[in-house]
């Protein structure tokens, strides 16, 4: 073992020694606080960073280097087992990277600073521990604790109907993992309860094609069953149509950095399950119902953008373009092409950063004015003529918004781009509607930026300041990470193209 072997449990263990730091500072000294907490998440983000800088491209499985494998119950052949690939790198490095922003722009928090910053690093921990798991017991137990930090952090620290939102995040994300939780002890049986019953990497390569499963007095594809079964669990978290009516409650009630993380990190552990879970374990179910998640995707994204559309808060309208932007991701997946499952991949990566930067500006813009209405409930306008006043704020947003609507030269058009090549030549009806979205994504974005930056200044919005210097300082790497990649991919498609080739490849023999 040598020291990189480490480096995945440094990355992953790092947030937990911010927690307990921060317990043993007293919670009278709320900047100590704040600035371990940035220090410990800084160095976690650099941590990413040299994880990055060592890892080798050409290999399309887990990096040697980097697994880490002890023995952790025994008796059921539980294994401590981290390590990490194309697939899993990007989420890491916007992992990393995102909870050093939400840090920084948390620091105007003065609720029980203490416990808000030791849930945000506790949240952080389990976000890692899903993507670095490659035991499923491991990664359910990840899946499971980020439950916790999530949950107190909108209940307490939430807008004015935050219990409300908090118990429905939980309760819909706990059904889906139930679902995960049966699944996952039926491949523990299947497997014949044996040392790798549990290595994600064992289970994987469609050895439960054939298998069938008596239930209920009658037969079912122990393969179809347990796909629907992860499918659900995963497709909650995206939110895919139907699950997704949690997902708007969550982000308008929870505070900014909450919803940044929300947006930027949590719907990718849905998507991040397909790629690592559901389909490599199910493969020939994942062709089987190939379509019926490219519709799923396809409602995901002209839905999303019609509910964007009738919003009059400008927070809920950002969450429903969430939902619109993550079908895109599932059309990628539902091709199963080499394009397609990079374009959404790569969609994973650039929608964690663009819709970070609107969440974070319609915080900045919360803080100044204490409300969200691009139209207020009486019918007057919320916000008007911010362009005149906020100057460098207003330039932010302009490259957030574009960014989101997928402009040439930003990094949302790449993915999206990629998406449309891998699936046109499969679902060309599919391909052609979505582009409806596309354009609705356009319209409701720029319809909200024309009510709320152009026209005559309001009266209240005279008193508002730009933004500062902390402010620019973590949008700043935002705004680098969208136009770079948006010119020049290729760092991140390095990165992933061979581990995705050969899923691609695996998906290719059913």
């Amino acid at each position: 073992m040598h020291g990189s072997s480490h480096l995945l449990n440094w990355i992953l263990w790092m947030p937990f020694i911010g927690v307990l730091g921060n317990l043993l500072i007293p919670g009278s000294k709320k900047n100590a606080i704040r600035y371990w907490s940035l220090i410990n998440t800084a160095i976690t983000f650099i941590l990413t960073l040299v994880l990055y800088k060592n890892f080798d491209t050409s290999v399309a499985g887990m990096q040697e280097a980097y697994n880490f494998s002890i023995p952790w119950i025994k008796q059921f052949n539980i294994f401590y087992t981290v390590g990490v690939d194309g697939i899993s790198l990007p989420m890491i490095i916007l992992t990393g990277l995102l909870f050093f922003l939400c840090i920084l722009s948390s620091w105007t928090v003065e609720k029980s600073v203490k416990g808000y910053f030791s849930l945000f690093l506790f949240l952080q921990a389990s976000v890692f521990g899903v993507f670095l798991s490659l035991d499923f017991f491991l990664f359910y137990v990840f899946w499971e604790v980020m439950l916790i930090p999530m949950f107190f952090l909108i209940g307490i620290w939430g807008g004015e109907n935050k219990e409300y939102a908090a118990v429905k995040f939980f309760l819909y994300t706990f059904f889906g993992s139930i679902l995960m939780l049966v699944g996952m002890v039926a491949l523990y049986y299947a497997k014949g309860k044996g040392v790798d019953a549990f290595n994600i990497l064992a289970l994987s390569g469609g050895q439960f094609t054939d298998l069938k499963l008596s239930m209920f007095g009658s037969e079912f594809s122990f393969d179809k069953l347990f796909f629907v079964f992860m499918f659900i669990g995963f497709a909650i978290k995206v939110p895919v149509f139907p699950f997704h009516t949690w997902l708007p409650h969550a982000h308008v009630q929870a505070p900014t950095a909450v919803s940044v993380i929300l947006a930027g990190v949590l719907l990718k552990m849905g998507t991040y399950g397909f790629l690592r879970i559901a389909y490599p374990i199910f493969p020939s179910a994942s062709v089987y119902f190939a379509d019926a998640i490219a519709w799923l995707g396809l409602v995901n994204v002209i839905y999303g953008a019609f509910c964007a559309m009738a919003q009059t808060d400008v927070k809920k309208l950002v969450a429903y373009s969430s939902v619109s932007h993550m079908g895109f991701v599932m059309l990628g997946l539902a091709a199963m092409t080499t394009q397609g499952m990079n374009g959404a991949v790569l969609q994973m990566f650039n929608h964690g950063t663009s819709t970070a930067m609107m969440f974070l500006l319609i915080g900045i813009l919360y803080e100044r004015s204490h409300h969200r209405y691009i139209v207020r409930p009486d019918g007057s306008k919320g916000f008007g003529g911010l362009y005149t006043q906020l100057p460098k704020f207003s330039i932010v947003f302009i490259i957030a918004m574009f960014a989101s609507m997928g402009l040439p030269g930003l990094s949302g058009f790449i993915s999206e781009a990629l998406i449309f090549l891998g699936i046109y030549e499969r679902y060309t009806t599919i391909t052609v509607l979505a582009l409806i979205g596309l354009l609705l994504g356009a319209a409701y974005l720029l319809w909200m930026f024309k009510r709320m930056f152009f026209g005559d200044v309001i009266e209240e919005c005279k008193s508002y300041t730009d933004m500062n210097a902390r402010e620019i300082a973590y949008m700043l790497p935002l705004c680098v990470a969208v136009i770079v990649f948006g010119i020049y991919p290729a760092p991140i498609l390095n990165m992933m193209k061979a581990s995705v080739g050969s899923l691609v490849k695996l998906l290719g023999t059913y």
